[in-house]
């Protein structure tokens, strides 16, 4: 399994932007995704890239999310813009559906 260590995380204030990135330890060549938990809801898959970098977007993130990846340093990235207080939620990496453990996931916090 290949193991994915989440960062970039943190409080932002309604507008803000954050950029995540997500490190695996040795190269993939699945669809990897970007996930968001929300407290008391489910996980869900917000962003996924394929290793060409085809992307494809949950609704409420089309426009303001960008996902890209680094085929060569084993990253996946998520660009985050015009954030909101409904993106609050841990987030997370994993390959598209998920086949690797889970990591720690960062922490989003939109709030003013």
């Amino acid at each position: 399994q290949v193991q994915l260590v989440e960062s970039g995380g943190g409080l932002v204030q309604p507008g803000g932007s954050l950029r995540l990135s997500c490190a695996a330890s040795a190269s993939t060549i699945n669809y990897m995704g970007w996930y968001r938990q929300a407290p008391g809801k489910d996980r869900e898959l917000v962003a996924r890239i394929s290793h060409s970098g085809f992307t494809a977007y949950e609704e409420s993130v089309k426009g303001r999310f960008t996902i890209s990846r680094d085929n060569a340093k084993n990253m996946v990235y998520l660009q985050m813009n015009g954030l909101r207080p409904d993106d609050t939620a841990v987030y997370y990496c994993n390959s598209d559906p998920p086949r690797n453990s889970w990591g720690q996931g960062t922490q989003v916090t939109v709030s003013s």
